[in-house]
């Protein structure tokens, strides 16, 4: 019976931390709970656990240059949130590399991180893992902003859409350590 009564409270505890369940504006404190406007869309949405385990992947800090992806996906926007996301690592490469507009997207990132002259690469690396990186930022630009800019992409995956700003998360702390060996 205790083992039951502790999963049951673990239960509650997470449904509470996920804003699902909350104080009834009625009762005194510790009095009943109710289902929350989140809670009620996870009743009436097959989809809406994925969004709750979705945002538990972005509820740490993110880069400062995430604030409208995280502000999108907040939304419900999925695919300007993904899109946003890859935009803030393609401007800050830019920014950091000293690279001109003109320079986009895949090009851009292989200018930047090229193992032979980029401005971005990291010196001490061993020559396959510059490449690496440099693919890295390609792939991640290629796959994940290209297609936004150039059509309408169907992207309603929120889990997918959170592990898109972790990986432009990601990008961001390389690009920062770049610029880190790049101070005199």
């Amino acid at each position: 019976m205790n083992v039951m009564l502790a999963r049951l409270s673990d239960a509650w505890a997470w449904l509470e931390s996920h804003a699902l369940v909350g104080p009834s504006a009625q009762n005194p404190p510790g009095g009943w709970h109710r289902v929350t406007a989140a809670g009620a869309e996870v009743v009436n949405d097959p989809n809406a656990v994925a969004k709750v385990w979705a945002a538990d992947r972005l509820a740490g800090d993110l880069h400062p240059a995430l604030s409208s992806a995280r502000s999108n996906f907040a939304l419900g926007d999925y695919e300007t949130a993904s899109f946003a996301a890859m935009k803030a690592v393609e401007v800050e490469v830019r920014r950091v590399a000293g690279l001109p507009n003109e320079l986009l997207a895949v090009n851009l990132m292989r200018k930047a991180f090229s193992p032979k002259d980029g401005a971005l690469r990291d010196p001490e690396a061993e020559g396959g893992e510059q490449q690496a990186t440099a693919d890295l930022f390609a792939g991640a630009i290629g796959a994940y902003k290209n297609p936004a800019s150039h059509r309408a992409v169907q992207f309603d995956d929120p889990v997918e859409a959170g592990e898109v700003i972790q990986l432009a998360d990601l990008l961001l702390r390389i690009v920062q350590r770049a610029e880190g060996r790049l101070q005199p």
